[in-house]
């Protein structure tokens, strides 16, 4: 006859939870959308899902387990992009972290837009001073909607089209980074500024100056002979980001498609995002409604 057996935990065994179950860092909430009906004149509610729901759940728990021991676990998304971009061993944390950020950035600025007929499109949901500020610096509106447009379509890879102001000035430029590069100062050695994919033989000049600083940021030693200590981190300007566009594929390839000549499904897309910015937003990122902007 067999008797049951009575097991019991080893001491040197201790229980621990699994790295999973730890949830540090969480999908944020945006309300303004509802995720059955996508975001109304950009996205269906599968390209939503795909871009935003399932992306960002998996980005988190990439960050999350990846952080899981570490201090960084008691820092946000932008922290560990700004702790993390001067260390080539981070780079995955890096990369999660920084994604993590735009991503959230690119959907905060999209607004909840009215499509019935007669509601305001385009530049007229522009507040006028804002308008001012962009007609200043780019001669018009259109003109900077078409500098997003040929910014991001001509883009070879991924990445990011930002809308920055520098600091302590009253400059409003476009900024393109690439992969999960980053605008921030404090991470300015992973801005990446310069597409690899297309700097060919007569450009070696420039990825060499790209490298270089690179090595730079990512902790040499500079009093080394290997490397000029008056170099500067790439895209060494200090900015303040106002508005995102987000040009990797699995945002918009699944409701545009790639369209005529490959760019446009694109091209529509990013058409579609400029009528559904929230400039109210962009607007207060720029400080305009309480310092105005020098004439």
């Amino acid at each position: 006859m067999l008797r049951p057996r009575l097991r019991i935990p080893r001491a040197s065994r201790p229980w621990r939870p699994a790295i999973s179950s730890r949830q540090i860092h969480f999908v944020p909430a945006l309300r303004q959308f509802n995720p059955d009906e996508g975001v109304p004149g950009l996205l269906s509610s599968g390209g939503f899902d795909l871009a935003w729901t399932q992306y960002m759940a998996f980005v988190m728990e990439k960050l999350n387990i990846m952080i899981a021991e570490d201090d960084l676990g008691q820092q946000d998304p932008l922290s560990i992009v700004k702790a993390t971009a001067r260390e080539p061993s981070q780079a995955h944390i890096f990369n999660y972290a920084s994604m993590a950020y735009n991503n959230h950035f690119f959907f905060e600025n999209i607004a909840r837009v009215e499509q019935e007929p007669g509601a305001p499109t385009g530049a007229d949901r522009i507040p006028e001073k804002l308008k001012e500020e962009f007609t200043r610096h780019f001669s018009s509106v259109e003109t900077l909607r078409r500098e997003f447009l040929s910014t991001a379509v001509g883009m070879f890879g991924p990445g990011f089209v930002w809308l920055v102001k520098v600091a302590q000035s009253d400059q409003l430029r476009i900024l393109p980074t690439y992969l999960a590069g980053t605008p921030f100062t404090a991470a300015h050695w992973r801005r990446q500024g310069v597409d690899m994919n297309t700097q060919g033989p007569a450009s070696r000049e420039v990825v060499d100056s790209w490298m270089s600083r690179a090595q730079t940021g990512a902790g040499a030693n500079v009093g080394s002979r290997f490397v000029d200590p008056n170099l500067a981190a790439p895209g060494g300007t200090d900015v303040i980001p106002l508005l995102c566009l987000n040009t990797w594929e699995h945002v918009w390839l699944r409701d545009y498609g790639v369209g005529a000549n490959n760019q446009g499904g694109k091209r529509q897309y990013v058409m579609n995002w400029w009528e559904v910015i929230d400039w109210d937003k962009v607007e207060d990122r720029a400080n305009l409604r309480k310092v105005a902007f020098k004439t």
